[in-house]
């Protein structure tokens, strides 16, 4: 397809898809003459991750690109792959090593992950930018004098491996690798609105259920 039919069919400018060339976030199409190029459905799709990750994530051009890279690194296992493009997400503002309140949530988060046989997460520790985000999370809530430990934590833990399964599931129903790694990647963006609005939603509904609605 011509540059106008993959902005018909993304719904994407055909300036905008210009600048995503030009910053390396989407590959060459064929070249066909000096000016004019081929695009497939590889183009489409991987539109529809840079308007994830820009639109919705609200991720910087510069970060996308190097989430991309990884995405695009057949060198490295699946495991590896998305996981190195999950760690160039944007995360939380990194913990204070020496504050209290961080000690302590360190300790909470390690004490979660034992209980939760997450093996993988415990090995890698604060080698890992989500681990420290969430060690930076909780640090806030404790230093706040809200309690939150691992037993507070499980449960919510439980859901959200629930929801990883859900997305592996869903990822795995793409058939090339490209399409998985990207698809495991979108999940994390597209879904974490949803997962907000839904939490929402739900203790409303549960606040409704128990108090009524006076």
């Amino acid at each position: 397809m011509r540059l106008a039919e993959l902005s018909e069919r993304s719904g994407v400018s055909t300036a905008t898809i210009k600048y995503y060339l030009r910053e390396g976030l989407l590959a060459p199409g064929q070249r066909v003459s000096a000016t004019t190029a081929d695009y497939d459905d590889g183009h489409v799709r991987r539109l529809r991750l840079v308007r994830a990750l820009i639109q919705v994530g609200g991720i910087p051009v510069a970060k996308a690109r190097e989430v991309l890279a990884h995405v695009d690194d057949e060198s490295l296992g699946r495991t590896i792959r998305i996981g190195a493009a999950l760690w160039a997400l944007p995360q939380g503002p990194e913990p204070d090593g020496g504050d209290p309140a961080v000690i302590a949530a360190r300790r909470e988060v390690d004490r979660l992950l034992e209980r939760l046989g997450w093996s993988t997460a415990r090995e890698v520790g604060e080698l890992s930018p989500v681990h420290r985000s969430l060690v930076s999370a909780v640090s806030t809530l404790i230093g706040l004098g809200y309690p939150w430990d691992a037993e507070l934590m499980a449960p919510y833990a439980e859901l959200m491996h629930q929801a990883a399964v859900r997305d592996l599931d869903f990822m795995e129903t793409y058939p090339s690798e490209e399409e998985k790694v990207e698809t495991a990647v979108a999940a994390v963006v597209l879904v974490q609105p949803v997962l907000k609005a839904l939490h929402q939603l739900a203790q409303e509904e549960e606040s409704a259920r128990r108090y009524g609605l006076e």
